[in-house]
Order: C-alpha cells, then structure tokens, then sequence
C-alpha cells in the first residue's frame, strides 16, 4: 500500500461535478487534495461520508471515488437528497486501476475499501487511512488532519487552528 512520503500516482478519470457535469478529473491538483475512497454508489453508509466530506471543500480540493462508473454517480446523485447538492466531486475508478495502484483493493469483494489520501501540493502523501468496509470515517478528524498538516509546526494529538504549537 502506497503511504506517507509516498508520489501519489497520476491517473485520470471521469467524474461528476457539483453542477451534475461530467468532467476529466486529474487527481494531482496543484494544492491540498483529499482523495477518498468508498466501495459502492447506491448504499447505505456512503452517502453519509461523501455528503460528511463536503466540509473539507474549504481547505483542500476534495475527490470521492468509487469503482463504479461517471453514469451511475450521475444517476445516485440525483436520486438521493444527502449527496445532490455536494460540493465537490466523485470520480469513477473503473476497474479500480488507481485503487490497486493503491492498494486499497478489498480483492474478495472487488471493491476499495473506505481509504481517506491527504496529498500536499507537490502530490506527496500526508495522510492515510483505511477503514473496514462496514466503517465510516469521521469527516470533521480528516480536516482537523488537513488544517494541522497545513499549519507547518508540531500538533498535538487534539490541535486545532489558532492554537500553539508543540514546544
């Protein structure tokens, strides 16, 4: 699995924007990203995460994505109220190349797993975590993460802005 200090890898997909376009996503973006992994539309726990998710829009690009294809993230979209109006986008990986370049494949399943990236402006990983299929990710630890990596000092395990740093 590609960690901390690793290239995150460069490879484009097709997703679904805010406006309910399809567009060319490139996942290395010239500044903070959060790319984050869930296994399929059309359930149950992920559209906790990904309407959860849209808090992060305001410290870094942020990209949803799943195996399954641009057509059918259009169509969840539309079809349920917590991720209509999301503010950022959710991009198809089908057949899971950049999840297996990853290594984020739960193989048995053919799905991801439930993997958060926090890549800095040079596409280097800052962050990694990987959930169990049947476990959400709290979205407000994942911007505390970005807003500490972000700050440029030592912090604490409970930091958060404006407070000081690790002496």
């Amino acid at each position: 699995m590609l960690t901390v200090g690793d290239q995150f890898p460069d490879l484009h997909m097709t997703g679904v924007n805010e406006e309910n376009e399809f567009i060319d996503v490139d996942v290395l973006l010239p500044e903070w990203t959060v790319v984050y992994f869930y296994p399929k539309d059309f359930t149950f726990i992920c559209p906790t995460e990904i309407a959860e998710m849209d808090k992060l829009c305001s410290e870094a690009d942020v990209i949803g994505v799943s195996g399954d294809n641009e057509f059918c993230k259009l169509a969840w979209k539309k079809d349920n109220s917590l991720i209509r109006e999301i503010n950022h986008i959710l991009a198809a990986d089908c057949g899971l190349r950049l999840s297996r370049k990853l290594g984020i494949v739960d193989e048995k399943n053919g799905v991801c797993y439930r993997a958060t990236f926090i890549i800095d402006p040079e596409g280097i990983i800052q962050h990694v975590s990987v959930n169990a299929l049947d476990t959400g990710r709290n979205a407000n630890e994942v911007l505390r993460t970005i807003q500490a990596l972000q700050a440029g000092g030592l912090t604490g395990c409970s930091w958060q802005p404006g407070e000081d740093f690790v002496a």
